[in-house]
């Protein structure tokens, strides 16, 4: 008789456990399908979704206001996004919101977020669209990373010729480099030419001191006075 009596006492445990945990579990998807709260929809159009799942999360100011209720295709370019979103946000989502696709953390699930608009604007109302924002591909900022690494691996091997053609002295930053004829030619040259100079100055410095011409000179200040 009692082993009977605990029997039913453990039984009856189970099924209270199994009950509780059974609503507890109800309580929490209920809260995450905005079952228990007053909500409204709006649409938006986008042409491309990016993985984003009916379910999904909708986020505004960093806040999870809502869910993804429907995903459609309209054309062979649009899909159409219906969002249920908590009653009390209304108020403070305008007209011209934005929406757009993101990612739940760096490899998180897709969600919609929504920027508010102008405060000058009127509020949004049940079913109307909001415009949708042009979502990042990843495909394509993975291609243009992938090309960006091309051209610098190319770069990087460009520059590892030049460097060894100027160490084997080709073209002439190697001959430059690496010729010591070369160079000492071109270091003469370059002295000649400074000298060359500073003998041509030299010799426009004894000119001007130069009698006959500082009489020239003389002759030529009158008529200038003239004119």
């Amino acid at each position: 008789m009692k082993k009977n009596t605990g029997n039913k006492i453990g039984l009856g445990a189970f099924v209270t456990t199994g009950l509780l945990l059974f609503v507890i579990g109800i309580y929490f998807i209920g809260q995450r399908q905005q079952l228990f709260r007053e909500t409204f929809q709006i649409s938006a159009i986008f042409k491309n979704v990016n993985g984003l799942q009916p379910g999904n999360n909708v986020r505004f100011s960093g806040i999870n206001v809502g869910i993804v209720n429907n995903i459609t295709q309209t054309t062979d370019t649009t899909v159409r996004v219906d969002m249920q979103i908590d009653e009390r946000t209304r108020k403070f989502i305008k007209k011209n919101a934005k929406a757009s696709i993101g990612t739940d953390g760096l490899m998180g699930n897709k969600i919609v977020l929504i920027a508010p608009g102008t405060s000058s604007e009127k509020g949004i109302q049940n079913d109307d669209f909001i415009e949708a924002a042009i979502p990042i591909n990843m495909d394509d900022v993975l291609l243009k990373l992938k090309t960006t690494e091309d051209n610098a691996s190319n770069i990087t091997s460009d520059l590892a010729v030049i460097m060894k053609n100027i160490r084997m002295g080709k073209g002439t930053i190697g001959m430059l480099f690496m010729d010591t004829v070369f160079a000492q030619n071109l270091g003469v040259a370059v002295v000649n030419v400074k000298q060359g100079s500073q003998g041509f100055k030299q010799n426009m410095d004894a000119a001007s001191k130069s009698f006959l011409l500082k009489g020239l000179l003389k002759k030529k200040e009158p008529a200038k006075k003239d004119h």
